[in-house]
């Protein structure tokens, strides 16, 4: 009988086991129990294990630092969601909420109008002073057009330097609003959002998948291996068929975990995708390739997963999607 190598992480109880034969009747392997917690004030990219106040204290000065990194995810539109109704030719103050995941300091931020309709908009705003981690709203005074239609007006951030800083995988965030009774539109050609309709219950999701983002978390992965002095991990078809639909489940269902909106686990999943040996693993994360290295780096128990010497395979997924709280996530799935 073909011997298989089982982890089984539990990070609450931080303890590992590792069986040796195979039973009669194979068990699913253990999988990495996401230790991130899925709510706004939880997320730290630098690491799995929340210390922090997730907002700043009033009394706090942030300085500007040198040689970071820039990288900020949309939360929520705290006012006018898309869609809104606004009167004709009316006022009114747009806020969006976004969080500081890179390990700069926010001094002299803005936000500016980029594209669209921009409906009085100014020409930048100012973003509060916001340290890495925290989370900081901004708003922006509008005019609502005169005529009847659905407006959109795109937005960016940039740094003190007037560089642009990518939102997500975006470098736009944008508000949409209607106005009287328009016509119906036809969806731009241009759109790379994909309708999908997962079994939680969410009908109405335009969800963006990343193919750059998949090849940098696999080369990543690799690279790690490689100086770790392991074999590189092939793709494996069905291990990214599963993963791809677990990051959707997850940003169109707005949560984060290994258990699916439907109940499904990871052996579910990869059996459904025809996946049969029963060595796997599964991490996840959320942001940029890199704030994914960084989350799993930075916990023993996913970073043995990425340097397990018994797999050999992997299927990377990723989706975006702006009305979720962490907006773009991250499934890996790893196999024999």
């Amino acid at each position: 009988m073909k011997k298989i190598f089982l982890l089984s992480i539990l990070f609450l109880s931080s303890c590992i086991s590792i069986g040796v034969d195979a039973p009669q009747t194979p068990t699913p392997a253990g999988f990495v129990t996401a230790t991130l917690i899925p709510t706004k004030a939880g997320f730290l990219p630098a690491t799995l294990t929340p210390t922090f106040e997730s907002t700043l204290a009033p009394t706090l000065a942030v300085t500007e630092n040198a040689n970071c990194k820039d990288s900020a995810i949309l939360l929520s539109d705290v006012t006018i969601p898309d869609d809104t109704k606004i009167n004709a030719g009316e006022k009114f103050t747009k806020t969006w909420e976004f969080q500081n995941i890179g390990d700069c300091n926010w001094v002299g931020y803005t936000i500016r109008f980029d594209s669209g309709v921009e409906m009085s908009a100014p020409l930048s705003a100012p973003v509060p002073d916001t340290a890495p981690k925290g989370i900081v709203q901004v708003s922006v005074t509008l005019t609502a057009p005169t005529a009847d239609g659905t407006y959109q007006g795109n937005f960016t951030l940039h740094n003190s330097n007037g560089n642009p800083i990518f939102i997500g995988t975006e470098k736009i965030f944008w508000l949409r609003i209607v106005v009287g009774n328009p016509s119906p539109q036809t969806p731009s050609a241009s759109t790379t959002k994909t309708p999908f309709v997962p079994s939680g219950g969410n009908s109405n999701c335009s969800y963006t998948q990343n193919g750059s983002y998949v090849s940098q978390i696999i080369s990543l992965i690799n690279q790690a291996r490689t100086a770790a002095k392991l074999k590189t991990l092939t793709v494996n078809a069905q291990l990214t068929s599963a993963a791809q639909k677990h990051s959707v489940d997850m940003a169109c269902n707005n949560f984060l975990g290994h258990v699916g909106s439907d109940g499904s686990s990871i052996g579910n999943r990869l059996n459904n995708a025809g996946y049969t040996s029963f060595n796997y693993y599964e991490i996840i994360a959320i942001g940029t390739p890199q704030n994914a290295i960084d989350q799993w780096r930075a916990d023993a128990g996913h970073w043995d997963v990425v340097l397990n010497p018994t797999i050999t395979q992997i299927g990377v997924g990723y989706a975006y999607y702006a009305d979720s709280n962490f907006g773009g996530y991250i499934t890996v799935d790893f196999g024999d």
